[in-house]
C-alpha cells in the first residue's frame, strides 16, 4: 500500500512531516509518496536514514498557506501539494492522502476532485477523542458549519460504520450534542435533527450535553462543524492549561515534587491517553477516498500515527463499508 503525504502542510513543515514519515517507514509496513517542493524535500531527507525504495517524491511547485481561502486555492493553486496529492488518489496505486495543512483547502479539494460517496451530501471531519471509558468518535469538527438535519444523520451513519469497522466498537451508540437531554431542548435545528435521527437510527440514544463528551456516555457524538470545532479547541486549550498549571504548582513544593516523581509512570499514562498525537489524524468522511487531516502543529509522532490511522482505514476498506451501508 502507498500513502500520499503533503510534505508542505503544517506549521513545522517540511521538517516535522518528513521526520514523521521516516519514523513510519521504520515502524509500519507502508510505502510513502511525499508531495511538495522537491528540492526542500530532498534537502531534509538528507538528514535521515530511510528505505529509499519505499519512498517516492512527487514535485508540486505551489504551497497553500494557512491564511489562503479554500476557493482561491482551488482556482489559483492547482499545482499545490494539496491539489496534486489529492488528485493522486484517482490512481489505484495511491490509497490515502494525509495533510497537516490548510483544512479548508483539503476539504474543498477532496470534495471537488474525489467527489462524494453516493448518498452522502456533505463531508464531515471525524476525530477520536479520549474519554473516561476509553475513547469516542466525534463528527463534524470543522468541515461543514451550516448543515441540514439529513447531513448530521448521514455523519451519524458514517460514524457508526467507522467506529465499528476501524475502531472495533461493537454496536456503537450515537448521541446528538445539545444543551439538554430532552428532545424539546435546543434550537429549532436541534429539535428537527433529533427527530430526524430518532426516526432513522436504531442506535440513537438522544441528546447528550457538553459535560458528557469526555465521560464516555456514547461512542459517536454528532454535531455541526461550528460546535464541534469549538469543542475540540476548548478541550485542547483546557488540557494544555491544566498541564501547565499542574507543573507550576508542583515546582512550588518539595513534597509535591516527590509525589510527582512517585507518580511519574501514572502521569505519563494520563498524558499519553489525552495526547492528540497518539490518535493520528482526523478522517474526512463522505468523500470518495481516504483523506486524513492532521493538526497544524503536528509533531513527527502525530504524522507517524496519522499514517498508522490511514493504514487502518485502507486495511479495513472503510470506503467500501460506507458505500454499502449508506446504499442500504
Amino acid at each position: 500500500m502507498k500513502i500520499v503525504v503533503d510534505a508542505m502542510g503544517g506549521d513545522y513543515a517540511p521538517q516535522s512531516v518528513i521526520k514523521g514519515v521516516v519514523e513510519a517507514l521504520k515502524e509500519l509496513d507502508v510505502d510513502i509518496a511525499l508531495v511538495g517542493l522537491q528540492d526542500k524535500i530532498e534537502a531534509e531527507l538528507a538528514n535521515h536514514t530511510y528505505s529509499k525504495e519505499r519512498l517516492e517524491i512527487i514535485h508540486a511547485p505551489e504551497i497553500v498557506e494557512m491564511k489562503d481561502s479554500a476557493t482561491v486555492t482551488l482556482r489559483k493553486k492547482k499545482k499545490s501539494s494539496i491539489s496534486v496529492g489529492i488528485n493522486l488518489l484517482k490512481d489505484p496505486q495511491y490509497q490515502a492522502f494525509i495533510s497537516a495543512g490548510n483544512t479548508g483547502a483539503v476539504v474543498a479539494a477532496s470534495t471537488i476532485y474525489l467527489g462524494m460517496i453516493p448518498g452522502v451530501a456533505r463531508p464531515g471531519i471525524g476525530l477520536v477523542i479520549p474519554t473516561l471509558k476509553d475513547f469516542s468518535f466525534i463528527i463534524d469538527v470543522g468541515a461543514t458549519t451550516d448543515p441540514k438535519a439529513k447531513h448530521l444523520q448521514q455523519w451519524a451513519l458514517m460514524a457508526e460504520i467507522y467506529s465499528h469497522v476501524v475502531l472495533g466498537v461493537d454496536n456503537p451508540k450515537v448521541g446528538l450534542l445539545n444543551i439538554g437531554e430532552e428532545a424539546s431542548k435546543g434550537t429549532g435545528f436541534a429539535k428537527e435533527t433529533h427527530k430526524f435521527m430518532a426516526d432513522r437510527l436504531k442506535n440513537f440514544i438522544g441528546n447528550i450535553e457538553a459535560n458528557e463528551i469526555f465521560m464516555g456516555t456514547c461512542d459517536c457524538i454528532i454535531c455541526d462543524g461550528f460546535a464541534g470545532n469549538i469543542v475540540i479547541k476548548v478541550a485542547q486549550s483546557l488540557m494544555e492549561g491544566a498541564a501547565a498549571l499542574l507543573r507550576r504548582e508542583i515546582k512550588k513544593s518539595p513534597i509535591a515534587l516527590l509525589g510527582a516523581a512517585l507518580m511519574k509512570s501514572r502521569l505519563n499514562h494520563i498524558k499519553r491517553h489525552a495526547d492528540y498525537s497518539e490518535y493520528g489524524g482526523a478522517p474526512l468522511l463522505g468523500v470518495n477516498g481516504i483523506v486524513m487531516i492532521s493538526h497544524g502543529r503536528s509533531s513527527p509522532k502525530a504524522i507517524k500515527n496519522a499514517i498508522r490511522a490511514a493504514r487502518g482505514e485502507i486495511e479495513h476498506n472503510i470506503i467500501a463499508s460506507i458505500r454499502k451501508e449508506i446504499g442500504e
